[in-house]
């Protein structure tokens, strides 16, 4: 059984509530109470971390109770713990953080805020593995050569994607990414991926669409967006202000 025991209202009211939405069993004493014979693992603040030897300690603050309930789950149900994030890599990648063989978040967010997803799941993890699916070739890339100070494994990810029945539509990242985190990879470092072509296309015709005037980048800009420098509409609105710049030009030189 988990146990809560802080004198801190933020991190009780923080912990309580996510132990709540995941339907778990506790309870919660007095930090000066007797510690129930059934505890497997117990949680309070830093304040009172040095207080309890006889059964498992996490330790939460304010900002951290989600984690918290992850770490107390995970050592209640005697797993493995270790933190693995499996990505599947696109436009909007989806993302899984399991603690062993369990999975404790998912995210599906912009390219732009993966890696900083990816980097908050891991801070204070103990060896953290980030496993990327190697499909979506540019994306995957990006996400590659931006992580820092931790393991990533880039991984095959044929047949990752689970057959989606109805209602379960938009699931689909999220769940290969699931499956990503659970297949063994070959280690990386960097990933170098020149775009073809038809992929600067595809890039140029997205950002025609999504201008008002249906405007277009140069190849120069879309490599940019290709290589997860700027997205669509920072490579549009860095366009828009070059036409500005070179029609003032032109008007004060005539």
């Amino acid at each position: 059984m988990i146990v809560v025991a802080t004198s801190d209202f933020e991190v009780y009211h923080g912990v309580v509530n996510e132990l709540r939405e995941r339907g778990a069993a506790f309870t919660t004493v007095e930090p000066e109470e007797p510690i129930p014979e059934e505890a497997t693992v117990l949680v309070t603040d830093e304040a009172h971390a040095d207080a309890f030897s006889s059964v498992t300690t996490v330790v939460a603050d304010p900002d951290g109770a989600r984690r918290a309930v992850d770490q107390a789950l995970t050592t209640a149900r005697g797993e493995g713990g270790r933190t693995i994030v499996g990505v599947d890599p696109g436009r909007k990648p989806g993302i899984a953080v399991l603690a062993g063989e369990m999975v404790v978040a998912a995210f599906q967010v912009p390219l732009a805020d993966a890696v900083d997803v990816v980097q908050r799941e891991v801070a204070d993890a103990t060896s953290p593995v980030v496993r990327i699916g190697d499909g979506a070739r540019l994306q995957s890339s990006t996400l590659v050569n931006d992580l820092e100070d931790v393991r990533v494994e880039l991984v095959d990810e044929t047949g990752t994607t689970p057959y989606l029945g109805t209602g379960s539509r938009g699931m689909g990242d999220v769940l290969a990414a699931v499956n990503i985190a659970r297949l063994e990879g070959e280690p990386v470092e960097t990933r170098e991926i020149e775009p073809t072509a038809g992929e600067l296309q595809m890039i140029k015709d997205r950002a025609r669409e999504r201008s008002e005037t249906n405007r277009a980048i140069d190849e120069g800009l879309a490599r940019r967006v290709a290589a997860g420098e700027l997205t669509v509409e920072e490579a549009l609105a860095e366009h828009r202000d070059r036409d500005a710049d070179d029609s003032s030009s032109g008007e004060s030189g005539s």
